[in-house]
């Protein structure tokens, strides 16, 4: 049974997967036809989550509704921002020859004023289970002021077909997310795991190291945050035609300059995706 504070679940659904060759967040993966978003906002609704946004395109709006939105409008209040191109703060012009949008960090400020309850960030294609669900629900539930990760077994998440890129996390003592670090060529290597860089270094990992896979948990704070960072971002990159404003940098640029603190929740959960 959700309430009046009950979280909503912001889905970022706005890539068509070009290197996919289609609208993958709603490609059959279960036994029945079911897709990836089925299972996460079934997860969710048993969780207690209230409401759901989705992130999506303009030029996908119509696809998107009817596949995937329609399925869930009689379980759960579901709306619709929208990330485009040109959709940037005044004073910033988009490039000539720019394509792509601005990455997660501008989509997530699209809801902005649609989200006034805590809110869980996920992406549409990734498959986080149940267990991360309920973690996080909790937390944001709690009433505390602390942003939130779930941080899953680094082990969990390799695959066996190849290499991963990860965001190895850095935790305190306290349970506290103190940095990551971006490692783009991991792969198993026995009962653990290595990664081995551009230039062949190699750094041994465990494989219980908590990695991030873009699941987050955030006051509606953090747009005012999210506004200044995404600013800094324009002013020093605003003319490249390719670089994007990534959640996860934002979040470790409010950690150095001591605007928030993250709390890593633990999910023991395996994760998989559609690339």
């Amino acid at each position: 049974m959700t309430t009046a504070t009950s979280p909503t679940l912001l889905v970022l659904a706005a890539g068509m997967g070009s290197r996919y060759g289609g609208l993958k967040q709603i490609e059959p993966v279960g036994p029945s036809g079911e897709a990836i978003i089925d299972y996460s906002v079934y997860d969710a609704l048993r969780a207690g989550f209230g409401k759901l946004v989705f992130v999506i395109r303009k030029d996908i709006e119509q696809a998107f509704k009817e596949f995937v939105g329609a399925r869930f409008e009689k379980h759960i209040p579901v709306e619709y921002a929208y990330q485009e191109l040109d959709n940037i703060p005044n004073g910033f012009k988009v490039p000539a020859g720019r394509t792509k949008p601005w990455g997660t960090t501008q989509a997530v400020l699209m809801t902005e004023g649609m989200i006034k309850e805590p809110f869980a960030m996920i992406n549409a294609d990734d498959f986080y289970g149940a267990e991360s669900y309920r973690v996080l629900a909790e937390h944001l539930k709690s009433g505390s002021a602390d942003y939130a990760m779930v941080g899953f077994v680094l082990r969990n998440t390799l695959s066996d077909f190849g290499t991963v890129a990860r965001g190895v996390c850095q935790v305190n003592d306290a349970g506290y997310l103190t940095g990551i670090r971006e490692m783009t060529a991991i792969a198993h290597d026995g009962d653990h795991a290595k990664d081995t860089d551009a230039e062949g270094k190699v750094t041994t990992l465990t494989g219980d190291e908590p990695v991030s896979m873009n699941y987050w948990g955030f006051t509606p704070k953090v747009f005012g945050q999210l506004r200044e960072y995404f600013v800094r971002f324009l002013q020093q990159n605003g003319s490249d035609l390719k670089k994007e404003c990534y959640i996860p940098n934002t979040v470790n640029d409010i950690i150095v300059a001591g605007q928030g603190k993250v709390k890593v929740l633990k999910s023991n959960d395996p994760w998989f995706g559609v690339t």
